[in-house]
């Protein structure tokens, strides 16, 4: 069968695949992948693109229910509404087994590995099970109004919402679930925000601050002294993303680790309000540093795991970050004053690496973008005399995250451990830490390990 766009065509799904779909196989046509199905249901889907090795499809009706199957809490998570959340219509545990079978089928596929996995909630999102419990768990708040950044794309009549799924239409939401009730209370989709391309919210759960980024479109120009956020700041242009405060000093404080740390606006924060302490905690658990030990921070943003692995180290030992953005670099530099023995380069993470200099280290995290770790970054921490023994890697993306532990492992790295979080929810992301040792490491107690 050659499936046309806008064909409907009953179905039944097999498995959940990475993205947020699932994978039917009919016998007479190519491979489909079904939005708003769960694995195992019998299904009429709209058919929405087509290649020539596959389809894409959104369910439109449920012909026969999987028992992991709820009513959506938001309106918008349907066919053709709001692409922000990916399974809505299944429990939170239902949820969290899909993404432990993502993370398994990527394991096998990219890097030979057969795993059990299991994703854990993270703190305020724990459920009372499956079935009708488990839903009214859902509405009352598991799961929801975690989100502590979002940003609302504009309408040309001013509109601020969020885009639908693969397309660049902004769907007016009103209140999105997801985010936090602190962003909901800035009140930014009941406003109008002419001639500008997208209105940023992000909040600090501990303190409460809050901070709001404009990016200019054209005429751009909305008012913003109604807007309640302690921060409002615009972006220079389209291209030009530096930032230019319009009200409030620039940065929040965020709390973890049993302590604040300064993050500018525009820099990275984990979004989910207990995913800065749960991977704190998952990566010094990987590490096991000890006082006098050398560590690696690889794309350390504001300065986190740097921190808490200097004053694990202790002033005997050195922690050295690398990261890449100006206002992170700023906000490290000055969240780490307290520990000298801790400093950062500023820089591409593989051209610093590459460029040698730094001193050998027993141990070392990366906290990559989604697109993994390169090549050089790769090489450097399997190379024998950069003295690395043990590795946390820290990702959001399972598709690179087993790729990279497939090629760390055929220079001589064991996977030891994989801890996944639902720091996600309603979405198909889920962040993971995994524990990698090199081959051949005799471990020392003070300074990097030495291979036989």
């Amino acid at each position: 069968m050659n499936y046309q766009t806008g064909q409907v065509v009953e179905l039944t799904t097999v498995e959940v695949a990475h993205g947020g779909w699932c994978v039917a196989r009919p016998a007479d046509g190519p491979v489909l992948f079904v939005r708003h199905a769960l694995p195992g249901e019998r299904v009429l889907a709209r058919v929405t693109e087509v290649t020539s090795r596959l389809a894409r499809a959104e369910a439109i009706e449920i012909l026969a229910a999987s028992p992991d199957r709820v009513v959506p809490p938001c309106p918008h998570a349907r066919p053709g509404g709001c692409g922000g959340c990916d399974w809505q219509h299944a429990t939170l545990p239902a949820q969290r087994l899909l993404k432990a079978a993502v993370i398994r089928q990527q394991l096998r596929r990219m890097a030979g590995l057969d795993r059990e996995i299991t994703v854990e909630a993270l703190p305020g999102d724990q459920d009372a099970g499956q079935g009708p419990a488990a839903e009214d768990s859902q509405r009352r708040g598991a799961g929801l109004g975690w989100r502590t950044r979002v940003q609302f794309a504009v309408r040309e009549d001013g509109v601020a919402g969020l885009r639908a799924h693969r397309s660049h239409r902004v769907v007016d939401v009103g209140e999105c679930l997801i985010a936090h009730p602190a962003i909901t209370d800035l009140g930014l989709t009941g406003r109008r925000w002419p001639g500008e391309a997208s209105v940023e919210a992000l909040v600090a759960a501990g303190s409460g601050e809050r901070a709001v980024i404009i990016s200019p479109g054209r005429n751009a120009g909305a008012a913003t002294e109604h807007v309640p956020a302690d921060t409002i700041l615009r972006r220079a242009g389209s291209r030009n993303h530096r930032l230019a405060p319009v009200r409030g000093r620039g940065y929040l404080s965020q709390h973890a680790a049993g302590r604040d740390w300064r993050v500018s606006a525009g820099a990275f924060w984990q979004v989910h309000p207990a995913a800065a302490q749960t991977l704190t905690d998952a990566v010094l658990a990987t590490l096991e540093p000890r006082p006098g030990d050398v560590a690696l921070d690889l794309y350390c943003g504001v300065g986190l795991f740097t921190g808490v692995l200097a004053e694990a180290v202790g002033s005997g030992g050195t922690v050295v970050g690398v990261e890449i953005d100006d206002g992170a670099v700023r906000d490290a530099r000055h969240n780490l004053r307290e520990w000298p023995w801790a400093r950062v380069h500023k820089g591409d993470v593989a051209a610093i690496l590459t460029r040698g200099g730094l001193p050998a280290a027993r141990l070392a995290v990366a906290d990559p973008p989604r697109s993994g770790l390169t090549r050089e970054i790769i090489d450097y921490l399997s190379a024998v005399q950069n003295g690395v023994g043990r590795f946390a890697y820290v990702s959001c993306d399972p598709a690179t995250m087993a790729r990279d532990i497939g090629l760390l492992a055929a220079r001589g790295w064991s996977l030891d451990g994989l801890r996944a979080f639902d720091a996600f929810p309603m979405t198909h992301h889920v962040e993971c830490v995994a524990t990698l040792t090199a081959g051949g490491i005799i471990d020392q107690p003070s300074g990097p390990g030495s291979r036989r």
